[in-house]
Parts: structure tokens; sequence; C-alpha cells
């Protein structure tokens, strides 16, 4: 999993992009945007392999930027080494 989180100083805005793989071979980018402690709203599309996802994520990821977002934090979860 792959999170991103942006924020926007002056409005206290958000905007988060989570790329995720899930139990049928498919991986999703939620999109989710909204103020400190609101949600206004949350999208999630599927992509047939993770070169599609990860283009996905990367281009709302910029397109945030270009409106006044910042990358505040980035989280990066997968399996643990044996």
């Amino acid at each position: 999993m792959l999170s991103l989180i942006l924020h926007r100083a002056p409005t206290q805005g958000f905007y988060r992009v989570d790329l995720t793989n899930n139990l049928f071979g498919e991986y999703s980018v939620a999109r989710e945007w909204g103020r400190q402690g609101r949600s206004l709203g949350l999208r999630i599309r599927l992509y047939g392999n993770l070169r599609e996802a990860a283009q996905a994520a990367d281009h709302w990821r910029r397109g945030a930027q270009r409106r006044g977002y910042s990358l505040t934090e980035e989280y990066v979860a997968g399996p643990r080494p044996s």
C-alpha cells in the first residue's frame, strides 16, 4: 500500500491518494479530500495492473500539487522480510 497525504496550509485542506491491491489481483487508487476533521469527497477507481495504478496515483498527486497542496506524508507498507 502507498499513501500520499498533501495539505494546503491557509485553508487547512487535505488531499489523500491511496494505492492498494485486493484479493482479486486488481489495484485501486482512492482519492479523498476535505478540510481538517471533515472529508468532503471520496473516489475509488480500479486498475488491472500496478503500472496503470501507479501512473494514476502520480497523476492525481501532481494535480493536487499544481493546486497548491504540499506533500506532507508518504507511507509505504509491504510484506515484511523473512
